[in-house]
């Protein structure tokens, strides 16, 4: 049993008669007794809790910062109308700060033998699934002096995928893709090592194009276009281990490098190329293999979006291993991860030979944008110190890159909002020389 701020309000006023023409038992009898039966009456003709039946519809999934509604269905089988508040209980990041009250609370009134659809608005702040954890009814009586009260267990989850805010980059990089496959009306030739056909010369295309053999079975001189190669094997390896969990302004590492990925698995898919994912830190955290172009992308978001940073150090070992198991043939290994000095020197460094003797190897690391404002700074003992700092983490970021290079790794280390468009101009750097 509940009780309302109106039987509270009912037992003070009744104290006011009661303290000045009747103090004592009796007149505290006298005012609680009717008040008792009061509340007691107004419990037993509220409409009973447990009974309530409840389905729920709406939204399964959404991308983070985006709006989702989630559908309650209440049906109230008893004889009695049901006057009732209720809460749709969901983890606090399912809604912006502020307004969890708002959006989670009803107020509802249903008669006998009816039902009632309430809607729930949802705005996430986290990645993830987001699951309900409990429906709280309680359910008033005629006068609004009592209540029953009972939780009720209606499940539903909602996936939060991430925003994939570099795809408003794509045009652009498929608008160079389309360049390369000489698709465009620009006067040079399609770039590529693949041949792709011949065609008749026009004033402007490369002399050093034409096919002297087929020009000599012609009337016409023939020209050989090209295209990039297609069909090509590229495989996305995620470190999830502890450096992936720092925050570069807003965001953890991992999600920025979530969102090169997509970028780039979006770019390559359009390309003609094959894009599998792995996520490993001490073991697979996800993996995504043989989808096709069309839902290559889907399975990526989907596989992303429960993933979080493990706070353990990677085996770089295991993570080699799985990398060469999934990659049977000559691929395109893109690694994205920090570049600290000590994991990579202690940990990559050793294994980089295994993967670089089969493979094409490409890293990306987010870079911290503080730092470099950091190593400007100036004016002051304190910014003096900070701009010392600043450019030594700089320094010793380049030294490691340089290492990697040494060992025929192709490196892309820029800030957040420019790591997705790096990476997918690395890729079309390396499809245009013929290096996949």
């Amino acid at each position: 049993m509940a009780l309302t701020g109106r039987t509270a309000l009912l037992a003070a006023l009744g104290t006011l008669p009661v303290g000045i023409y009747a103090p004592g038992w009796a007149g505290i009898l006298a005012v609680n007794v009717p008040l008792s039966l009061a509340i007691l009456c107004d419990y037993a003709l509220a409409a009973p809790v447990r009974s309530l039946r409840f389905t729920r519809s709406g939204d399964t999934s959404v991308r983070l910062g985006e709006g989702a509604e989630v559908h309650l269905t209440v049906t109230n089988p008893s004889g009695r109308r049901l006057r009732a508040h209720l809460r749709d209980a969901w983890p606090p990041s399912a809604w912006s700060a502020g307004t969890e009250q708002a959006a989670s609370r009803h107020k509802l009134t249903i008669p006998a033998g009816e039902r009632r659809r309430l809607t729930t608005a949802l705005r996430p702040t986290r990645r993830g699934d987001r699951r309900t954890e409990r429906v709280t009814v309680r359910s008033y009586g005629p006068m609004g002096l009592a209540a029953r009260q009972g939780n009720h267990n209606v499940p539903w989850t909602l996936r939060v995928l991430p925003p994939f805010t570099s795809r408003k980059h794509l045009p652009s990089r498929l608008a160079r893709l389309r360049e390369l496959d000489g698709r465009t009306s620009v006067l040079t030739r399609g770039e590529g090592t693949e041949f792709d056909s011949l065609r008749e010369y026009v004033p402007g295309d490369d002399t050093r194009s034409i096919d002297w053999r087929a020009t000599a079975r012609q009337s016409a001189v023939a020209v050989r276009t090209w295209r990039p190669e297609r069909d090509r094997h590229i495989l996305v390896v995620l470190d999830t281990g502890r450096t992936s969990a720092g925050r570069v302004g807003d965001v953890p590492r991992l999600d920025a490098a979530m969102d090169a990925t997509l970028l780039l698995t979006a770019l390559a898919s359009r390309a003609g190329d094959r894009v599998d994912l792995l996520a490993y830190d001490r073991r697979t955290r996800a993996q995504v293999q043989g989808r096709s172009a069309s839902d290559v992308l889907p399975a990526m978001v989907n596989a992303l979006a429960p993933l979080e940073p493990e706070l353990v150090e990677t085996d770089a070992r295991g993570l080699s291993a799985a990398a060469l198991r999934s990659t049977p043939r000559r691929s395109l290994v893109v690694l994205l991860t920090s570049l600290d000095a000590a994991p990579i020197e202690e940990g990559l460094l050793p294994v980089l030979p295994q993967l670089t003797k089969r493979h094409t190897v490409l890293v990306a690391s987010v870079a911290d944008p503080h730092i470099e404002r950091m190593s400007i700074r100036r004016g002051t003992v304190d910014a003096v110190y900070e701009a010392a700092a600043g450019t030594q983490a700089q320094a010793q970021r380049r030294r490691t890159a340089e290492q990697l290079q040494r060992h025929g790794v192709t490196v892309v280390d820029a800030i957040p909002e420019k790591l997705a468009p790096a990476l997918a101009d690395a890729y079309l750097a390396l499809k245009a020389a013929g290096r996949l």
